[in-house]
């Protein structure tokens, strides 16, 4: 049985992306990768957004359990998004690398 994560209501999307977010931060601290990540995220970003923006726009998905806080007609937690999948996978890309080249 999956925990019910519906009980944070309108802040379900954004402690999700904080608790990954939180995992994605200890992957690129552990690999020192963090600047890496960020360089990939600062330039995966604009593509990103415009994604959101218009898929958000013509009504491809829908975000019920956000906080209702927009930056530039994206939700914050989708800005958030654009940073932790990156993030995650820099930080999972550098961690294999390190296994596997030891």
């Amino acid at each position: 049985m999956r925990p019910d994560i519906t009980v944070f209501g309108r802040f379900t999307y954004l402690v999700t992306e904080l608790l990954w977010g939180t995992v994605a931060a200890a992957l690129l601290r552990r690999t020192d990768s963090t600047r890496e990540a960020l360089r990939v995220c600062l330039v995966l970003y604009p593509f990103a957004y415009a994604w959101d923006r218009y898929t958000l726009e013509a009504g491809v998905f829908e975000i019920p359990l956000r906080t209702g806080v927009e930056i530039a007609d994206v939700p914050l937690e989708e800005h958030l998004f654009m940073f932790v999948v990156p993030s995650m996978v820099v930080g999972t890309y550098e961690l294999l690398a390190d296994l596997f080249d030891a």
